[in-house]
Parts: C-alpha cells; sequence; structure tokens
C-alpha cells in the first residue's frame, strides 16, 4: 500500500494512542493534534491524504476547523467524530461536505471502514465492477446466439447501458475495451435481427410488434391521460439516447419517481424528418403524405421538414376522440428555454402539454462540425458528461422543478438516438442523392449489398417514393456511407462522430420514460 498520511485532531488524543498504533502497524502515516488551530496549520505545511477530526475542542470548534479547512482544501476529505447526536451539529458537519461521520466511541475497525471507503472507494469500486462485468460477459455473449425476441433485445440493451455506466468507475482501461467489443458484436446481431423483422412487424397488426414511433402517442401517452386535473407533460429532448436518459436520471429523481422505464422502438430512417413526423402524427411517412400532403415536406424539398408537429399531434388527438386543452412548443435556443420556464404557470390548465428540446440533436451536429465539441466530446462517456452538464445547468430542469412544484406528472422521450460511427461502406450515387451519412435513396445507387440493408420497395415500408426506381439503404452498427471521390478526407472527417438515420440499438432503442411527481421535495 502506497503511503496514505492522515491528520488525527482530537484534545485528547493520549487517550487514541492504540487507534494511533493500530494503523500505523498498518502502514498509514498518523500526524496527531490536540487543536484547531494546530490542526489547520498542519493542513497548510503537510500534504495529507484524510482528516479525522473531533467536534468538541477547546478554543475553535470543531465545526469551526471544519470550515477553514474546507474553504482552502474544498477535496480534503474529512472524517468528523463526535460524542453528540444532536441533529444540528450532524446538519452542519454535512452542510460542510465532510466525507463521513463517526459517533464516539470509535473502534479501529470503523476507522479503518472509514478509510477504505474514502481513499479506496474508486478502487474497490472499480475491482469490483470489473469481476461482476467478466461475469455478466458470458452470459450476454451466449445470450447473443439465441433466437431473441424485441423485449430480449431491450433487456440486453439495458445490460450494456448499465456496465457501460458502471465501467466508467474502473480504471481498468482493457475492460473497457472489451466491453465496446461485446457492444459492437451486440450492435450487428441486432442489426440482423431489425432486417429480418421490421417489413413484417410494419406490416402487422399482431400484438407481438414492438411500441413504434407512430404508435407511441397512442400506447404510451394517451393512456396516461387521466380523468382528475392533473396535467401531463411530455417532453421530447430530441436524439435523446438511453444511456444519456439514464446519465440525467439521478437528478431528476429528486423531484420525481420513475414510474416506468420503457424502450420503444424508433423507424426507418431514424431522423427527424421522418421519426418525429410520424410520432406525433401517429402514422407512417406515405400515411401522412397521403392524408395530409399539406403537412409533408419531402426529403429535397428546402422547406423546414418537422414545422407541422403541432397540427400533425392535433390531428392524431381528434382521431383518438381527445377533446382536451393541449399546447405544444419547441424550444431551438436559450432564449426560447427561458421564456418558456417564465411561462409554465399558465401550462397547468392544460391536460397535455408537449415541449420538444432541440439541444441533444443539436450538439451531435455541433460535435460533428466543430473541432472544439469534438474535443470536449470525444467518446461516449464525454458525450454523456457534456449532455449531463448542459441539462443541470438548462432551462429544461428548471421546467422539470417546476412540473414537480405543482403535482404534474411528466413523460420524457425522443424521436431517436444516434450512434459513433467508425467503419466507412462505400456508396455510389448521383448529384441528387441525400447528404444523410446513415441512410442514403436514389435511384442509381451504387453499393455492396452484402455490406447494407437494402430496401429496393419503399412502400413496403411506408416511405416515400420519389420515382418508381427509388430505392432506400441503410447503414448498420459502426458503419457510415463514405463516397469513393475524395474518400480519404470524407472519411477522416466524419470517424468517430454521432450519426444516426440508420440501424443501431443506440438509435432504434430509445426511452420512454414516466415520472410521477414525488410527495416531499429535496
Amino acid at each position: 500500500m502506497e503511503n496514505i498520511s492522515i491528520l488525527w485532531v482530537d484534545d485528547e488524543i493520549d487517550l487514541l494512542t492504540p487507534h494511533v498504533m493500530f494503523l500505523e502497524q498498518r502502514g498509514y502515516d498518523v500526524l496527531t493534534a490536540t487543536n484547531g488551530t494546530d490542526a489547520i496549520e498542519i493542513v497548510r505545511s503537510e500534504p495529507l491524504d484524510i482528516v479525522f477530526l473531533d467536534e468538541n475542542m477547546p478554543g475553535i470548534s470543531g465545526i469551526e476547523t471544519l470550515e477553514i479547512i474546507k474553504s482552502e482544501y474544498p477535496n480534503l476529505p474529512v472524517v468528523m467524530i463526535t460524542k453528540s447526536e444532536e441533529e444540528s451539529i450532524m446538519e452542519s458537519a454535512i452542510g460542510s461536505n465532510i466525507a463521513d461521520y463517526l459517533i464516539k466511541p470509535v473502534n479501529p475497525n470503523q476507522i479503518l471502514l472509514s478509510l477504505k471507503r474514502n481513499l479506496q472507494d474508486r478502487k474497490l469500486k472499480s475491482e469490483k465492477a470489473t469481476m461482476s462485468y467478466q461475469q455478466e460477459f458470458r452470459k450476454i455473449g451466449m445470450e447473443l446466439n439465441n433466437n431473441l425476441s424485441f423485449d430480449e433485445w431491450v433487456d440486453i440493451y439495458k445490460k450494456l447501458v448499465y456496465w457501460e455506466l458502471e465501467l466508467e468507475k474502473s480504471t481498468d482501461e482493457g475492460i473497457r475495451q472489451v466491453l465496446a467489443l461485446q457492444k459492437e458484436e451486440a450492435n450487428n446481431v441486432f442489426s440482423r435481427f431489425i432486417e429480418r423483422n421490421y417489413v413484417n412487424w410494419i406490416n402487422s397488426r399482431t400484438e407481438t410488434k414492438p411500441v413504434f414511433s407512430h404508435t407511441l402517442v397512442r400506447d404510451k401517452i394517451l393512456p396516461r391521460l387521466t380523468n382528475d386535473d392533473t396535467p401531463l407533460f411530455v417532453i421530447l429532448i430530441d436524439n435523446l439516447r438511453y444511456d444519456q436518459w439514464k446519465a440525467i436520471q439521478p437528478l431528476i429523481e429528486h423531484y420525481f419517481r420513475v414510474d416506468s422505464d420503457d424502450i420503444y422502438c424508433a423507424i426507418f430512417p431514424t431522423t427527424t424528418q421522418y421519426a418525429r413526423n410520424a410520432l406525433f402524427s401517429g402514422l407512417m411517412p406515405t400515411e401522412i403524405k397521403k392524408r395530409f400532403p399539406k403537412y409533408w415536406v419531402d426529403e429535397e424539398d428546402e422547406q423546414t421538414k418537422n414545422q407541422y408537429e403541432s397540427e400533425l399531434l392535433g390531428e392524431q388527438l381528434k382521431r383518438f376522440g381527445k377533446d382536451i386543452r393541449y399546447t405544444y412548443n419547441k424550444i431551438l435556443n436559450i432564449n426560447a428555454g427561458k421564456k418558456l420556464a417564465e411561462n409554465m404557470a399558465n401550462l397547468m390548465q392544460n391536460k397535455l402539454n408537449v415541449i420538444v428540446y432541440n439541444f441533444v440533436d443539436m450538439l451531435s451536429h455541433a460535435r460533428t462540425e466543430m473541432e472544439m465539441i469534438r474535443e470536449l466530446a470525444n467518446d461516449e462517456a464525454a458525450y454523456r458528461s457534456l449532455m449531463l452538464s448542459w441539462f443541470e445547468h438548462s432551462s429544461l430542469f428548471d421546467v422539470i422543478r417546476f412540473i414537480s412544484q405543482k403535482r404534474g406528472e411528466m413523460i420524457i422521450t425522443t424521436d431517436h438516438g444516434s450512434v459513433y460511427v467508425k467503419d466507412p461502406v462505400k456508396i455510389l450515387g448521383d448529384k441528387n442523392v441525400n447528404t444523410n451519412l446513415r441512410y442514403k435513396y436514389g435511384k442509381s445507387l451504387k453499393y455492396n449489398p452484402k455490406e447494407v440493408f437494402e430496401v429496393k420497395d419503399p412502400e413496403t415500408i411506408f416511405l416515400p417514393r420519389v420515382n418508381v426506381s427509388t430505392s432506400y439503404v441503410f447503414a448498420r452498427a459502426n458503419d457510415f456511407f463514405a463516397y469513393p471521390n475524395n474518400y480519404n478526407y470524407y472519411v477522416n472527417y466524419y470517424r468517430n462522430t454521432f450519426q444516426h438515420g440508420g440501424i443501431s440499438m443506440q438509435e432504434m432503442l430509445v426511452p420512454v420514460i414516466y415520472l410521477k411527481p414525488k410527495i416531499q421535495n429535496l
């Protein structure tokens, strides 16, 4: 064990000699002080790893000493030791960010446990997470060889996300690489699973198919509209992945209880134009174009592709006989978010309030185009962290807290996710081919059919046909399309970016979370 330096501050330190010797015999370096003034001088002059501090001392008290230490060395762990169990003393100590709280008389094992908890916690958690995943690795690998159902795929994806978040605590880079390889394997198998089943699902009325974009409102939102006066807020965070939801969940759980943590399946292409229009209309793209041609904008047109979401939502509510007061708000910038937060009281009179936040989608596009953002979010963990940081300081979090205070209920969901792309797939097309990196459509596409999921008749999956020979191709797993012309530049520019439009767990298996406000907010 590397030398760990401890300062133990107690006005009766001589009585604690056996404890000090116990620690020294186990390799710890222990300095002592009998009052707060001496303790502060030692903290200023010696490199320390942790302080054990008596609360009740003559001169400046333990609480006052704690406040001075924390003001100068905020990251130094301080364990408060006291005879008193008074709540006010505990609250003062906890409010000053103590690392632990022990009641006298303490025994050596308590001290040892506190040391391990505070100084070796990360190492122990790292080792435990590594060992636990090694056991789970085999189970997941065996499951991938089975003929899995959609629900079983959801379970596997949730497990992989869980281990991805757990192994962030690990210092073992090797085990994270093992997980990354298992995710790639799972994504490849998942892609084949989707290719085998998607056409039948989309054309079937059986109960065994997943909840899709166009059935989400019917299956997951309308049933939550109760007969009482409780307003329901549906917050759609564009491009929100399930792992990003898990990252912000602890913050939200201060105010809401998660009643259901579900995953639904985004339709092809997994982009805003198709998936979100399907979500709000309750219809597939060709059905929208046929029934509401004024609300559908073809991809080759230059107009905004999602300007009629409110109208499509209104038509869907009318179709299901929901004669209710509802609002629709789309937040595209900071000022719009602040304005919404200020106007929240007026929304409480409505039965349904839908709010679309575009930040995460903008973040993924900015990460592709801006070098600084690419450096800030250079991998999956950093991408999650950047999103978490935005959320914690966003108007959206203000809105969520307000909903909780007013006893509103809430659904958090999205239209699609995104995947970290690495492997280029060559494709050739004319000048009219769309620009998305994860799917292409056109009349003269050239590619290796083994490298893509091709749909030669778009109408079988309810996608618009521009002309009689239009076909669609979708990239799998971590692939992205690249043109042979200027190939190396194109590949280097787009590799290791977050994209959407194709087939992957991250793009298609997306969250729909139902939350109820807590009785007593923290």
